[in-house]
């Protein structure tokens, strides 16, 4: 077999094998006989020059390039049944039940905010959204979809990576006129009240070195586990809150400070087999990473934007447009 074309067919019995664990198993699911399957498994594993399985007592165990070729290859299945889900026209007629899981961030935030376009191209579907300060399982029926800040290992959870959040200072005016001087770096923070959410302080080891002695230097004015508490706080001139970037197209009454980002943190939609049969699931992950496509919003770009470079050009774009409303009006 030519090494840049790939065996679909085979492929799908290594996805199955994966999930079940066991050649005969897998061949019973399939309708096919054990040492057929087995013959499949050989000749894909040879395509790839790669070894995906480890036979044990325990049997098929994957191993990391199996790992890796069971993430694309789920990762196809669901483009080809997106393909399918768009060319049916079926999209409208979806129902059934979706349970989305995040921090208390991201979901809220920035998904929740917008979750009446879903439901305005989604009628039918009932969404439930759990907040919650731990990743909720998903081999244990806890969400359909998952947004971690960690990215899943387990071979039986699907994952995408939808962006980076980056995490910078704002204040409120009313805070910043009473100060003699503001923050010219992230290491001057000390001479400030600021405000951190718990969750941030828990994802530490994961952020720039800066951040970890930011930390250490500062005694943080208030620590609280609510996002919605802890930006009130901030909007009523209590502190310099550390937040992530694309606050400021939520709350445009915060000011983000003149100063680089504290850390960036990565983040993944995660899911499993079981979301990609709940064409109701599969609507909402479609939706979520739409939400994410640096091509419309550039907060969660890798590369850190600093507000006030992407705010101007948003408010000019306002008064662009409504000179040519009035234009047309005349």
């Amino acid at each position: 077999m030519a090494k840049d074309r790939i065996d679909w067919d085979k492929l799908r019995v290594f996805v199955v094998v994966a999930e079940l664990g066991s050649m005969t198993a897998a061949a019973a699911r399939l309708k096919e006989s054990t040492p057929t399957v087995s013959r499949k498994i050989d000749e894909l594993e040879k395509s790839l020059d790669s070894q995906l399985f480890q036979r044990s007592t325990r049997g098929m165990e994957l191993t990391e390039a199996g790992k890796t070729t069971l993430r694309y290859a789920r990762q196809m299945e669901e483009a080809a049944s997106h393909v399918l889900s768009k060319a049916s026209g079926h999209q409208d007629k979806i129902q059934g039940r979706v349970t989305i899981g995040s921090g208390d961030g991201i979901g809220p935030l920035w998904i929740g905010r917008q979750l009446r376009e879903f439901r305005d191209k989604h009628p039918r579907i009932q969404v439930r959204m759990r907040v919650q300060d731990h990743n909720l399982d998903l081999l244990n029926d806890e969400a359909d979809v998952v947004i971690r800040f960690t990215e899943p290992r387990e071979p039986e959870i699907i994952s995408h990576k939808l962006g980076t959040a980056h995490y910078m200072a704002f204040a409120a005016q009313s805070y910043l006129d009473m100060q003699e001087s503001l923050p010219s770096s992230i290491f001057e923070y000390h001479h400030h009240r600021c405000i951190l959410h718990e969750a941030y302080a828990h994802q530490i080891e994961r952020w720039a070195p800066k951040a970890v002695e930011l930390t250490k230097m500062i005694d943080f004015a208030v620590i609280t586990n609510s996002a919605t508490a802890m930006i009130e706080l901030c909007r009523q001139g209590g502190g310099i809150a550390m937040l992530p970037s694309y606050i400021a197209e939520i709350y445009p009454d915060l000011v983000p400070l003149d100063i680089s980002e504290v850390a960036p943190i990565q983040f993944w939609i995660s899911y499993t087999e079981d979301a990609r049969r709940n064409p109701a699931a599969v609507a909402a992950i479609e939706w979520i990473r739409g939400l994410f496509d640096y091509r419309v919003t550039p907060w969660f770009r890798d590369g850190f934007i600093h507000p006030k470079e992407v705010m101007p050009s948003r408010e000019g774009q306002q008064v662009g447009d409504l000179q040519e409303d009035i234009s047309r009006i005349a």
